[in-house]
């Protein structure tokens, strides 16, 4: 399958050396004084045309050093249309260079509405067409039908939410089970089947994955175990506190002996980093490239 996304996916990464993946979360009051325009609040027509200017100039910056990006789709959606407007174009620019484009949604429903989703988001006829999306299964498995079928159909990418990184994942994901596994596990198990059915062709790796954060470097060997097939998404990674060598540890060693297995993603350390808070554009570039040079430098020496 020529699109499938895992393959794809690897290929890049083992030309690049490294699973970065970076994550656009326009937080409005963090865009530099150098994109600002009119008030930056939400109603704010210029607001929109001034996180499309700051986006594209990251796009810019990243888009020959990483295979992906990963744009949040809620700071886009608080802009109303004219946000999803900025999306759609940010979408259409990175899949013109090559640059897959993962959408963080974390969708799940049933029936109509879940299809909706998918037919919104992935595969031809997407009124904005990604290469992948997250999901969220805690609705159960019929929930993923009409994503697991478009993958079946055109390799897109899917990422489950197993083992997220955020503090509160422990409330529901850790919860033990009567027979002894966790939530999070019991959803890894349950997706097995269908993560060795949608292996690609090219590596091996299945087109669906799972999310686990880096902030549990212990539940990634776990999940690894029960999906051994399965590329995982893992957040957590820099300012949220996860090291490179955590957020590596449910990867396993690729065809050269590097540690390959997923993207390893990283919003604010490349979007915000010191020195970018600036109006001057030389400062601004320097600041953003010093960042995703260190991130891909820490990135490849862990995965030796």
């Amino acid at each position: 399958m020529e699109n499938h996304f895992a393959d794809r996916l690897t290929r890049r990464q083992r030309q690049l050396g490294h699973p970065l993946c970076v994550g656009l979360d326009p937080h409005l009051d963090r865009v530099p004084p150098l994109f600002r325009r009119g008030s930056m609040t939400p109603e704010d027509p210029r607001t929109a045309d001034a996180v499309e200017a700051f986006l594209l100039a990251i796009l810019d910056r990243v888009a020959p050093h990483v295979a992906v990006i990963k744009p949040q789709i809620a700071f886009f959606e608080r802009l109303g249309w004219r946000g999803l407007r900025v999306l759609e174009r940010l979408v259409e620019q990175a899949r013109s260079r090559n640059t897959l484009v993962l959408l963080d949604a974390k969708r799940g429903d049933i029936g109509s509405t879940a299809a909706g989703y998918a037919a919104a988001y992935l595969g031809p006829g997407a009124a904005i067409r990604c290469d992948a999306m997250t999901l969220n299964p805690y609705l159960g498995r019929d929930s993923l039908v009409p994503f697991l079928e478009r993958s079946r159909r055109g390799g897109e990418g899917l990422f489950v939410l197993v083992k997220t990184s955020n503090p509160g994942s422990g409330d529901f994901q850790d919860r033990r089970l009567d027979g002894g596994g966790s939530l999070s596990g019991a959803v890894a198990e349950a997706l097995a089947g269908e993560a060795r059915e949608l292996r690609g062709p090219a590596t091996g790796w299945s087109s669906l994955g799972v999310v686990v954060g880096a902030t549990y470097p212990g539940e990634s060997e776990k999940v690894r175990e029960l999906l051994p097939y399965s590329l995982f998404l893992v957040p957590g990674y820099g300012a949220q506190g996860g090291s490179a060598k955590a957020a590596l540890r449910g990867f396993v060693p690729g065809p050269d002996g590097r540690l390959e297995g997923g993207l390893v993603s990283s919003s604010r350390g490349i979007l915000y980093p010191p020195g970018s808070d600036t109006d001057d554009a030389t400062r601004w570039e320097q600041a953003v490239s010093e960042a995703l040079e260190r991130s891909i430098d820490e990135l490849r020496t862990a995965c030796v």
